[in-house]
Protein backbone atom coordinates (compact mmCIF):
# COMPACT_ATOMS: atom_id res chain seq x y z
CA UNK A 1 0.00 0.00 0.00
CA UNK A 2 1.24 3.48 -0.82
CA UNK A 3 0.81 6.41 1.58
CA UNK A 4 -1.26 9.00 -0.20
CA UNK A 5 -1.60 12.73 0.27
CA UNK A 6 -4.05 12.98 -2.59
CA UNK A 7 -5.45 16.45 -1.88
CA UNK A 8 -3.25 19.52 -2.14
CA UNK A 9 -3.45 22.48 0.25
CA UNK A 10 -5.29 24.37 -2.46
CA UNK A 11 -8.38 22.21 -2.67
CA UNK A 12 -10.87 21.61 -5.44
CA UNK A 13 -14.36 21.03 -4.04
CA UNK A 14 -15.95 18.23 -5.99
CA UNK A 15 -19.51 17.82 -7.18
CA UNK A 16 -20.80 14.37 -8.06
CA UNK A 17 -17.71 12.48 -6.77
CA UNK A 18 -17.89 8.71 -6.96
CA UNK A 19 -15.70 6.29 -5.04
CA UNK A 20 -14.24 4.50 -8.05
CA UNK A 21 -10.84 3.02 -7.31
CA UNK A 22 -8.11 3.19 -9.91
CA UNK A 23 -5.51 0.49 -10.46
CA UNK A 24 -3.55 1.73 -7.45
CA UNK A 25 -6.58 2.29 -5.19
CA UNK A 26 -6.51 6.06 -5.60
CA UNK A 27 -9.78 8.03 -5.80
CA UNK A 28 -10.85 8.68 -9.39
CA UNK A 29 -11.28 12.38 -10.06
CA UNK A 30 -14.85 13.46 -10.84
CA UNK A 31 -15.93 14.51 -14.30
CA UNK A 32 -17.64 17.64 -12.98
CA UNK A 33 -15.90 20.04 -10.61
CA UNK A 34 -16.83 23.28 -8.98
CA UNK A 35 -14.69 25.84 -10.78
CA UNK A 36 -13.72 27.73 -7.64
CA UNK A 37 -10.51 26.81 -5.82
CA UNK A 38 -9.88 27.93 -2.25
CA UNK A 39 -6.34 28.81 -1.28
CA UNK A 40 -5.15 28.71 2.34
CA UNK A 41 -5.54 32.48 2.59
CA UNK A 42 -9.09 32.40 1.20
CA UNK A 43 -10.10 29.59 3.54
CA UNK A 44 -8.89 31.22 6.74
CA UNK A 45 -9.65 30.42 10.34
CA UNK A 46 -12.95 32.32 10.41
CA UNK A 47 -14.22 30.20 7.53
CA UNK A 48 -12.94 27.06 9.21
CA UNK A 49 -14.85 27.85 12.40
CA UNK A 50 -18.02 28.61 10.43
CA UNK A 51 -17.62 25.28 8.65
CA UNK A 52 -17.00 23.52 11.97
CA UNK A 53 -20.24 24.89 13.38
CA UNK A 54 -22.06 23.78 10.23
CA UNK A 55 -20.77 20.22 10.65
CA UNK A 56 -21.46 20.16 14.39
CA UNK A 57 -25.04 21.35 13.86
CA UNK A 58 -25.63 18.78 11.15
CA UNK A 59 -25.15 16.12 13.83
CA UNK A 60 -26.75 18.00 16.73
CA UNK A 61 -30.28 18.07 15.36
CA UNK A 62 -32.53 18.15 18.37
CA UNK A 63 -35.26 20.69 19.04
CA UNK A 64 -37.30 21.34 22.15
CA UNK A 65 -40.42 20.36 20.21
CA UNK A 66 -39.00 16.92 19.47
CA UNK A 67 -38.03 16.43 23.10
CA UNK A 68 -41.51 17.45 24.24
CA UNK A 69 -43.08 14.98 21.80
CA UNK A 70 -41.06 12.03 23.10
CA UNK A 71 -42.00 9.64 25.91
CA UNK A 72 -39.54 8.79 28.67
CA UNK A 73 -38.37 5.18 28.77
CA UNK A 74 -37.42 3.95 32.24
CA UNK A 75 -36.84 0.71 34.10
CA UNK A 76 -37.06 0.48 37.90
CA UNK A 77 -37.51 4.27 38.01
CA UNK A 78 -34.18 4.79 36.21
CA UNK A 79 -34.51 6.90 33.06
CA UNK A 80 -32.85 5.20 30.09
CA UNK A 81 -34.17 6.87 26.95
CA UNK A 82 -36.69 8.87 24.96
CA UNK A 83 -39.12 7.27 22.51
CA UNK A 84 -40.94 9.03 19.68
CA UNK A 85 -44.70 8.47 19.17
CA UNK A 86 -44.55 6.21 16.11
CA UNK A 87 -42.07 3.85 17.76
CA UNK A 88 -43.97 3.98 21.04
CA UNK A 89 -47.03 2.58 19.29
CA UNK A 90 -45.00 -0.25 17.74
CA UNK A 91 -43.34 -1.16 21.03
CA UNK A 92 -46.65 -1.29 22.86
CA UNK A 93 -47.88 -3.94 20.40
CA UNK A 94 -45.56 -6.31 22.28
CA UNK A 95 -46.35 -7.56 25.81
CA UNK A 96 -42.70 -6.86 26.69
CA UNK A 97 -43.40 -3.11 26.93
CA UNK A 98 -46.09 -1.24 28.85
CA UNK A 99 -46.97 2.23 30.10
CA UNK A 100 -46.65 3.24 33.74
CA UNK A 101 -49.02 5.34 35.82
CA UNK A 102 -46.60 8.24 35.18
CA UNK A 103 -47.17 7.90 31.41
CA UNK A 104 -43.64 6.63 30.91
CA UNK A 105 -42.68 3.54 28.92
CA UNK A 106 -41.17 0.60 30.79
CA UNK A 107 -40.54 -3.12 30.51
CA UNK A 108 -43.31 -5.39 31.72
CA UNK A 109 -42.92 -8.26 34.15
CA UNK A 110 -42.69 -10.59 31.13
CA UNK A 111 -39.21 -9.20 30.48
CA UNK A 112 -38.04 -10.50 33.85
CA UNK A 113 -35.86 -8.60 36.27
CA UNK A 114 -32.32 -9.62 35.32
CA UNK A 115 -29.98 -8.16 32.72
CA UNK A 116 -29.98 -11.48 30.85
CA UNK A 117 -33.77 -11.92 30.75
CA UNK A 118 -34.35 -8.31 29.75
CA UNK A 119 -31.71 -8.58 27.03
CA UNK A 120 -33.48 -11.58 25.49
CA UNK A 121 -36.91 -9.98 25.80
CA UNK A 122 -35.88 -6.71 24.16
CA UNK A 123 -33.95 -8.60 21.49
CA UNK A 124 -37.08 -10.50 20.44
CA UNK A 125 -39.00 -7.23 20.00
CA UNK A 126 -36.21 -5.58 18.05
CA UNK A 127 -35.87 -8.61 15.77
CA UNK A 128 -39.56 -8.26 14.92
CA UNK A 129 -39.05 -4.57 14.15
CA UNK A 130 -36.01 -5.46 12.05
CA UNK A 131 -38.09 -7.92 10.03
CA UNK A 132 -40.63 -5.14 9.45
CA UNK A 133 -37.89 -2.86 8.11
CA UNK A 134 -37.75 -0.55 11.14
CA UNK A 135 -34.18 -1.41 12.18
CA UNK A 136 -31.85 -1.13 9.17
CA UNK A 137 -28.20 -2.10 9.34
CA UNK A 138 -28.51 -4.88 11.93
CA UNK A 139 -24.98 -5.74 13.19
CA UNK A 140 -25.32 -8.51 15.77
CA UNK A 141 -23.36 -6.19 18.05
CA UNK A 142 -24.78 -5.71 21.53
CA UNK A 143 -24.09 -2.60 23.58
CA UNK A 144 -25.01 -1.90 27.22
CA UNK A 145 -28.06 0.20 28.06
CA UNK A 146 -27.72 2.18 31.28
CA UNK A 147 -28.45 5.60 32.72
CA UNK A 148 -24.77 6.61 32.80
CA UNK A 149 -21.55 5.13 31.49
CA UNK A 150 -20.49 4.07 34.98
CA UNK A 151 -23.70 2.19 35.90
CA UNK A 152 -24.18 -1.52 35.41
CA UNK A 153 -26.23 -2.25 32.28
CA UNK A 154 -29.95 -2.78 32.75
CA UNK A 155 -29.85 -4.90 29.59
CA UNK A 156 -27.85 -5.26 26.37
CA UNK A 157 -29.25 -4.17 23.03
CA UNK A 158 -28.48 -4.54 19.35
CA UNK A 159 -26.50 -1.45 18.35
CA UNK A 160 -28.61 -0.61 15.30
CA UNK A 161 -31.79 -0.62 17.40
CA UNK A 162 -30.64 1.62 20.25
CA UNK A 163 -32.14 4.82 18.71
CA UNK A 164 -35.59 3.16 18.82
CA UNK A 165 -35.45 3.57 22.61
CA UNK A 166 -33.37 6.76 22.47
CA UNK A 167 -30.87 5.23 24.89
CA UNK A 168 -27.33 6.50 25.35
CA UNK A 169 -24.75 4.89 23.09
CA UNK A 170 -21.02 5.03 23.79
CA UNK A 171 -18.06 4.64 21.48
CA UNK A 172 -14.35 5.28 21.01
CA UNK A 173 -12.81 7.38 18.20
CA UNK A 174 -9.08 7.72 17.54
CA UNK A 175 -7.18 10.52 15.86
CA UNK A 176 -4.29 8.66 14.24
CA UNK A 177 -1.35 11.09 14.20
CA UNK A 178 2.18 11.23 12.82
CA UNK A 179 4.76 13.88 13.76
CA UNK A 180 6.34 15.19 10.56
CA UNK A 181 9.85 16.55 10.11
CA UNK A 182 8.48 20.08 9.69
CA UNK A 183 6.99 19.90 13.23
CA UNK A 184 3.42 19.85 11.85
CA UNK A 185 1.54 16.65 12.44
CA UNK A 186 -0.39 14.68 9.85
CA UNK A 187 -3.55 12.68 10.46
CA UNK A 188 -4.36 9.21 9.19
CA UNK A 189 -7.82 8.87 7.65
CA UNK A 190 -9.60 5.83 6.30
CA UNK A 191 -12.11 5.27 3.52
CA UNK A 192 -15.09 3.24 4.65
CA UNK A 193 -15.88 0.11 2.71
CA UNK A 194 -18.42 0.47 -0.09
CA UNK A 195 -20.38 -2.38 1.53
CA UNK A 196 -20.96 -0.60 4.86
CA UNK A 197 -24.64 -0.21 5.76
CA UNK A 198 -24.09 3.39 6.88
CA UNK A 199 -22.06 6.01 5.00
CA UNK A 200 -20.40 3.63 2.51
CA UNK A 201 -17.33 5.13 0.87
CA UNK A 202 -17.14 8.09 3.28
CA UNK A 203 -13.89 9.11 4.92
CA UNK A 204 -13.49 8.03 8.54
CA UNK A 205 -11.15 7.91 11.50
CA UNK A 206 -8.26 5.46 11.40
CA UNK A 207 -10.06 3.50 14.15
CA UNK A 208 -13.50 3.87 15.73
CA UNK A 209 -16.08 1.58 17.28
CA UNK A 210 -18.96 1.15 19.68
CA UNK A 211 -18.21 0.43 23.33
CA UNK A 212 -19.43 -3.11 24.12
CA UNK A 213 -20.25 -4.56 27.49
CA UNK A 214 -17.50 -6.47 29.26
CA UNK A 215 -14.54 -4.43 27.98
CA UNK A 216 -12.83 -1.39 29.42
CA UNK A 217 -12.37 1.57 27.13
CA UNK A 218 -8.66 0.82 26.70
CA UNK A 219 -9.30 -2.87 26.02
CA UNK A 220 -11.75 -1.83 23.32
CA UNK A 221 -9.26 0.64 21.83
CA UNK A 222 -6.56 -2.05 21.63
CA UNK A 223 -9.00 -4.55 20.11
CA UNK A 224 -10.34 -2.12 17.49
CA UNK A 225 -6.84 -0.95 16.52
CA UNK A 226 -5.75 -4.49 15.73
CA UNK A 227 -9.01 -5.52 14.03
CA UNK A 228 -9.53 -2.43 11.89
CA UNK A 229 -6.04 -1.17 11.06
CA UNK A 230 -3.56 -3.87 12.03
CA UNK A 231 -1.98 -1.65 14.68
CA UNK A 232 -0.06 -3.90 17.11
CA UNK A 233 -0.69 -3.64 20.83
CA UNK A 234 2.75 -2.27 21.64
CA UNK A 235 2.28 0.73 19.33
CA UNK A 236 -1.12 1.44 20.85
CA UNK A 237 0.17 1.31 24.43
CA UNK A 238 3.16 3.49 23.56
CA UNK A 239 1.31 6.14 21.57
CA UNK A 240 -2.22 6.43 23.01
CA UNK A 241 -3.46 9.47 24.96
CA UNK A 242 -7.03 9.81 26.31
CA UNK A 243 -8.35 13.19 25.14
CA UNK A 244 -11.81 13.70 26.62
CA UNK A 245 -15.21 13.13 25.07
CA UNK A 246 -17.82 14.75 22.84
CA UNK A 247 -21.58 14.19 22.88
CA UNK A 248 -24.51 14.85 20.58
CA UNK A 249 -28.20 14.20 20.05
CA UNK A 250 -29.69 13.63 16.62
CA UNK A 251 -33.29 13.26 15.54
CA UNK A 252 -33.29 10.67 12.74
CA UNK A 253 -36.29 11.88 10.78
CA UNK A 254 -36.58 8.95 8.37
CA UNK A 255 -36.77 6.51 11.30
CA UNK A 256 -38.48 8.93 13.70
CA UNK A 257 -36.12 8.12 16.55
CA UNK A 258 -33.44 9.78 18.66
CA UNK A 259 -29.73 8.97 18.60
CA UNK A 260 -27.91 10.00 21.80
CA UNK A 261 -24.18 9.43 21.65
CA UNK A 262 -21.07 9.95 23.78
CA UNK A 263 -17.74 9.40 22.01
CA UNK A 264 -14.53 9.00 24.01
CA UNK A 265 -11.71 10.67 22.09
CA UNK A 266 -8.14 9.41 21.90
CA UNK A 267 -5.00 10.70 20.20
CA UNK A 268 -2.81 7.88 18.90
CA UNK A 269 0.70 8.94 17.88
CA UNK A 270 2.22 6.50 15.42
CA UNK A 271 5.76 6.20 14.03
CA UNK A 272 6.26 7.71 10.58
CA UNK A 273 7.48 4.30 9.42
CA UNK A 274 4.17 2.59 10.26
CA UNK A 275 1.33 2.28 7.76
CA UNK A 276 -2.08 0.95 8.85
CA UNK A 277 -3.53 -1.95 6.87
CA UNK A 278 -7.21 -2.82 6.32
CA UNK A 279 -7.91 -6.04 8.21
CA UNK A 280 -11.59 -6.72 8.88
CA UNK A 281 -13.13 -5.19 5.75
CA UNK A 282 -14.52 -2.16 7.55
CA UNK A 283 -12.35 0.17 5.45
CA UNK A 284 -10.79 -0.09 2.01
CA UNK A 285 -7.79 2.19 2.36
CA UNK A 286 -5.80 4.54 4.61
CA UNK A 287 -4.05 7.80 3.75
CA UNK A 288 -2.35 10.77 5.41
CA UNK A 289 -3.53 14.37 5.40
CA UNK A 290 -1.82 17.46 6.75
CA UNK A 291 -3.68 19.85 9.05
CA UNK A 292 -4.66 22.23 6.23
CA UNK A 293 -6.25 19.39 4.28
CA UNK A 294 -8.15 18.30 7.39
CA UNK A 295 -9.46 21.84 7.88
CA UNK A 296 -10.56 22.13 4.26
CA UNK A 297 -12.60 18.94 4.55
CA UNK A 298 -14.96 20.79 6.91
CA UNK A 299 -16.20 23.03 4.09
CA UNK A 300 -19.94 22.44 3.44
CA UNK A 301 -19.28 21.94 -0.30
CA UNK A 302 -16.42 19.52 0.16
CA UNK A 303 -17.21 16.71 -2.25
CA UNK A 304 -15.52 13.78 -0.49
CA UNK A 305 -16.91 14.16 3.02
CA UNK A 306 -15.94 12.61 6.30
CA UNK A 307 -18.51 10.55 8.23
CA UNK A 308 -20.63 13.17 10.07
CA UNK A 309 -19.86 12.31 13.68
CA UNK A 310 -16.11 12.08 12.95
CA UNK A 311 -16.14 15.79 12.13
CA UNK A 312 -16.94 16.50 15.79
CA UNK A 313 -14.02 14.49 17.14
CA UNK A 314 -11.64 16.10 14.63
CA UNK A 315 -12.99 19.58 15.44
CA UNK A 316 -12.34 18.88 19.11
CA UNK A 317 -8.76 17.89 18.22
CA UNK A 318 -8.12 21.05 16.18
CA UNK A 319 -9.39 23.23 19.02
CA UNK A 320 -7.47 21.36 21.73
CA UNK A 321 -4.19 21.49 19.85
CA UNK A 322 -4.31 25.19 19.06
CA UNK A 323 -4.92 24.86 15.33
CA UNK A 324 -7.73 27.38 15.73
CA UNK A 325 -7.17 30.62 17.64
CA UNK A 326 -9.56 31.35 20.52
CA UNK A 327 -9.70 34.90 19.15
CA UNK A 328 -11.82 33.70 16.22
CA UNK A 329 -15.58 34.40 16.56
CA UNK A 330 -17.47 31.13 17.02
CA UNK A 331 -14.61 29.38 18.85
CA UNK A 332 -16.53 29.21 22.15
CA UNK A 333 -19.73 28.21 20.34
CA UNK A 334 -17.89 25.24 18.82
CA UNK A 335 -16.43 24.24 22.19
CA UNK A 336 -19.86 24.33 23.83
CA UNK A 337 -21.76 22.62 21.05
CA UNK A 338 -19.33 19.72 20.88
CA UNK A 339 -20.94 18.53 24.11
CA UNK A 340 -24.58 19.27 23.37
CA UNK A 341 -25.81 15.82 24.34
CA UNK A 342 -26.00 14.04 27.68
CA UNK A 343 -22.37 13.48 28.64
CA UNK A 344 -22.85 11.08 31.54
Amino acid sequence: MHVRNFMKASTIFFVGWKNTNSKHGRPTLPKRILAKRLSSSQYGEEEVVKSMLHRIRQVNKMTQEIKMASTTFEVDDVILGQVMPSNLAKLLESPIFEMTEKDTLTLSSQAGNTCSSRTEAVKSVMEDLRDQGDVPGWRDEFLPVSSTFYDNPVFLMERAAIPILGALEYGVHLNGLVQRSNARESMWLARRSATKSKYPGFLDHIVAGGQPAGLTLMENVVKECLEEAGIPNELVVEGINPAGAISYETYIEERQCISRVVLFCYDLWLPSSFEPTPVDGEVSDFFLWNVDQVKEAFHPKYGDPIKPNCYLVIADYLLRKGHISPEIPGYLDALRELRSGDCR
